[in-house]
């Protein structure tokens, strides 16, 4: 069987730029050595030399491999790039011709911090993990070619230990026809157009403040009124944030956020544990908060809590319901965020009964 391999760029993610003395990337031992050690992956280390570059370049070279394996890491091969540009060599960095052909390529990463590294995923056919540092902006050819953007070394063993963790879903009614994308690793970016614009404003607070990327598009029968809308994007995510989550194994599994806004504070507890349940203590003074009935926010929470199999505890008071409520959607994403974490020294359920 064909191994998968990891490309990594020794300027940038190994490695800083630097003339004078070797600065080692923070994080590039402790999780390099996890992924070495624990997943299946060979490690290949390339830098660009153009010229075969500085004339300590070699003593350089020499004592960045040393204290690897003084870690516990090896590399397989290394790959250094001596051609000029001007050369238009086939072995350059964007080319195919520096790669041995005997790995797994389609399920192989290249890591790098310049946009090279993701046209030669292209080239290859792999995956392109980009340590975007500058937070610079691919072309829409390429953005598509970017398996996972980071610049934390944790996150790049979290990635390849557990994967992704998205999903994309589709919930089809006579009533409402919505389509959600959900990134539980992103960056929080938000793109919500759900007819309502109230309830997109707090739904791009669940991506925000949960730092998940969060897409959806609805189209419902608000020509009769919000209800079947609202009802069923909180069915629609609670199943999307249910299926991208996975098999639950070494989540933190129940937290809670106390979060202030202004004159109001809201709290929020959950659990999944599997079972469905709504603790709602809230009271409106107001019938809607923009074009949202506020009767219509703990139907929300049920309906998310029924598909997404999990217990939801809110309470807020204060006097501007619209910081009420907004709190509690910030509150509610805090808490997100914190129980589907993972602990990466473990994999076991969290739970006594060996199921959630």
């Amino acid at each position: 069987m064909k191994k998968k391999f990891l490309f990594i760029e020794r300027e940038g993610p190994i490695i800083r730029e630097n003339t004078t003395q070797v600065i080692f990337y923070p994080g590039v031992f402790s999780f390099l050595y996890r992924i070495f050690s624990e997943l299946d992956y060979e490690l290949v280390i390339g830098t660009n030399q153009e010229g075969l570059g500085p004339e300590n370049f070699w003593p350089i070279q020499e004592y960045i491999m040393k204290t690897f394996e003084g870690e516990g890491i090896y590399f397989s091969s290394v790959h250094i790039y001596r051609t000029l540009a001007k050369e238009n060599a086939s072995t350059r960095k964007s080319c195919t011709d520096m790669l041995l052909t005997n790995y797994d390529i389609s399920n192989s990463f290249f890591i790098g911090d310049i946009i090279t590294y993701v046209l030669l995923a292209k080239n290859l056919g792999c995956k392109a993990i980009w340590m975007n540092k500058e937070n610079c902006h691919p072309s829409q050819e390429l953005n598509p070619l970017i398996s996972f953007e980071t610049v934390f070394w944790k996150q790049i063993y979290e990635y390849l230990k557990f994967g992704l963790r998205c999903y994309t879903n589709r919930r089809i009614t006579n009533e409402t026809d919505i389509k959600i994308y959900l990134q539980l690793y992103g960056t929080g970016k938000t793109n919500i157009h759900t007819g309502l614009g109230f309830l997109n404003h707090m739904l791009e607070q669940i991506g925000c403040h949960g730092k998940f990327d969060l897409t959806i598009k609805v189209r419902g029968d608000l020509h009769i009124d919000e209800h079947h809308t609202i009802e069923d994007i909180g069915l629609a995510l609670g199943a999307t944030f249910t299926k991208a989550l996975g098999d639950k194994k070494g989540i933190v599994r129940s937290g809670y956020s106390i979060l202030p806004m202004d004159d109001s504070l809201a709290k929020v507890a959950m659990d999944l544990g599997g079972r469905s349940h709504l603790v709602w203590k809230v009271n409106f003074v107001r019938e809607k908060i923009g074009d949202v009935p506020t009767e219509m926010f703990s139907h929300f929470f049920k309906s998310f809590s029924n598909t997404a199999h999990c217990n939801i505890h809110i309470q807020a008071e204060g006097k501007n319901e619209h910081h009420k409520i907004e709190a509690i959607f910030k509150a509610f994403a805090r808490t997100l965020q914190m129980i589907i974490r993972r602990n990466i020294n473990s994999d076991e359920l969290p739970t006594t009964k060996g199921m959630l």
